[in-house]
């Protein structure tokens, strides 16, 4: 499986931005996708995933203002992110992995993008 994250960039605190992750496989429904973060010098964190049977589930910091959707007819997922803050500065990974419900780590996942860069000033 071949992702490729794109729409990072620049945005003032309380600015928006949606990332999309396109996916060359054909069973794409079937993978649960998830949204990583690594900010310089630090690990690569949990954002949000939605699974294969369509269930989302957020780390507690962006609850309520990030929102992770997919299009299954595209081979798409998005993560729409509002009210960004300073510390949502990080390169953002869309990662995919085959029929589990819950995939919350890295080593959880099969199949990695590239990245895409989001930079929040304040």
């Amino acid at each position: 499986v071949q992702l490729q994250a794109f729409g990072g960039g620049l945005v003032q605190t309380g600015g928006s931005l949606r990332l999309s992750c396109a996916a060359s496989e054909r069973t794409f429904a079937s993978y649960t996708m998830g949204w990583f973060r690594q900010a310089p010098g630090k690990e690569r964190d949990f954002v949000a995933l939605i699974n294969w049977s369509g269930s989302t589930f957020y780390t507690d910091s962006v609850k309520g203002r990030f929102t992770v959707s997919r299009d299954n007819a595209k081979n798409t997922v998005s993560l729409q992110m509002n009210s960004l803050r300073p510390e949502d500065t990080a390169v953002y990974y869309c990662a995919a992995v085959l029929h589990q419900l819950f995939a919350m780590t890295p080593g959880d996942y099969q199949y990695w993008g590239q990245g895409t860069l989001v930079t929040v000033s304040s």
